[in-house]
Parts: structure tokens; sequence; C-alpha cells
């Protein structure tokens, strides 16, 4: 009988592992198939995703090659490039109501500036997508689309670290090609509440942050531009004047 009960239990445990790797597989498709379509109305652009590994035991989800693309209007090259990024989610809350996210990881992202920093660029140009669809989101749950943005998060912690910024900076005095680091970008309690926040209202906040310090940290590499300018000057006006010269030029061709 003892027998009898051990190979049992055997072939039962046996056949929910294998139901946990089946589930592991599918939900792994399930979820790109999500970031794929639901994300591409949230930023009016074309996302994408490499791939996705996800563990149902520990609830960490592993995205590789994220690319959120540029809006209409400005180059095919994508806007955001995310190489990994590492996700904790608590498990009994996926199946809930609210999902709650312990903590985001995104490490060392790529992202492409173009156009005026204190005019209409491509940056501006996503986040002013994302606001007007987590503004929709929140009034209406009548279409499809609404009810897909409308899955209600918590995300205790959101990181970014060692992002890449490369512009080309345009300056009534010079024109010059740009790559920074930003400083680390932080957010803790992101939906907190009991309502939570959508996915929309998600990137909502985690855009406007790094919208922000891109725009601050290219304000700051412009300013040091200016005053390596006026340094040459104060060195050697006849080569600062053919600079200055080549750059208005430059900027009224635009």
């Amino acid at each position: 009988m003892k027998k009898k009960l051990l190979v049992v239990a055997g072939i039962l445990f046996l056949l929910l592992v294998i139901a946990v790797v089946l589930a592991g597989v599918f939900l792994d498709r399930i979820v790109k198939a999500g970031v794929e379509t639901v994300a591409p109305t949230i930023t009016q652009t074309t996302v994408t995703l490499e791939g996705v590994s996800l563990s149902l035991l520990s609830g960490s989800v592993s995205l590789k090659g994220l690319v959120v693309g540029n809006p209409k209007g400005y180059t095919d090259a994508p806007a955001i490039r995310l190489g990994k990024a590492a996700v904790s989610v608590q498990p009994s809350s996926i199946l809930g109501d609210k999902v709650i996210v312990h903590s985001i990881e995104v490490r060392a992202p790529e992202i492409s500036f173009e156009g005026n920093p204190l005019g209409e660029n491509n940056l501006q140009k996503i986040l002013d997508n994302v606001n007007a669809q987590a503004a929709a989101a929140a009034s209406t749950t009548n279409t499809a689309a609404a009810k897909g943005a409308g899955k209600k998060l918590q995300v205790d912690k959101f990181l970014i670290t060692g992002a890449k910024v490369h512009a080309l900076i345009h300056t009534p005095l010079l024109n010059q090609e740009v790559s920074l680091t930003l400083p680390e970008i932080q957010l803790t309690n992101l939906g907190s509440g009991p309502q939570g926040i959508t996915p929309a209202e998600l990137a909502q906040k985690i855009l406007t942050q790094v919208t922000t310090t891109t725009f601050k940290s290219l304000g700051d590499s412009i300013s040091g531009l200016g005053k390596g300018l006026l340094n040459e000057v104060k060195k050697n006006p006849a080569d600062a004047v053919k600079k200055i010269t080549k750059g208005l030029d430059g900027l009224f061709k635009k």
C-alpha cells in the first residue's frame, strides 16, 4: 500500500512539475504578446520585445531586447532600447485585480534624442502620447484597448542605472553630437494605494522622469559647451568666429 501511495505521489509530483513548466512556457509567450499589443497603444509607436523569461515559483521575470520606436516625423531608429530588465512580482497577485511588482530594474538602456530640448522632440512626443492614453484609460473602460491598458499595478521600486543618451545638439553657436550618461533614476511606491495604477499611468510616471532627467542633462551639456566656446573665443578669436558662423549657417538651413 505504501509503495502504491509513493508511486501515486511521485506521478502527481511529476505532473505538477510538467504543469508548472508548461505554464511558464506559455506565460512567457503571453507576456511577450501582451507587451507588444498593449505598449504600442500607450506610446503610439512600435514596441517590440525580443524575449521573456518567467519563473512562476519565484515571481521573477526577465525581459530582453525591449525596443520603443520613434513617433511619426522622426527617424526609423529606436527612441529607447533596453538590453535587459529584471522584474520581481508577487506570484499570488498575478491573477488578481492588482498585480504587486516588488521591483523593476533596468540597466544601461540606450536613449536616442532627436529635436530641440526646448521645443519639439521625439521624447516629448512619446510622452504626449502616453499622457493622452493615461487620461483616456482613466476616463473610459468601454473599448477592448482601454480594458487591456486598465490592469491595476503596484510597483514598490523602479530603478534605471547607467542610461546612455545620444543626441545632436543644435544651438545658435554650434552643432555638436553629444553622448552622456544619465544619473540614476529611482521611483518608489507607485500605485501603493488601494486603486493602484494602470500600465499607461506607470509608463507616464516613468517616461516623465526619464524625459525630465534627459532634458536637464542635455541642458547642462549645452551650458558646458557654451562655456567652452567662450574660453575658445578668449584664446583664439578668429577660429571661434568661424565656428560661430558655421553654426549659424547650419541652424538657418534647418
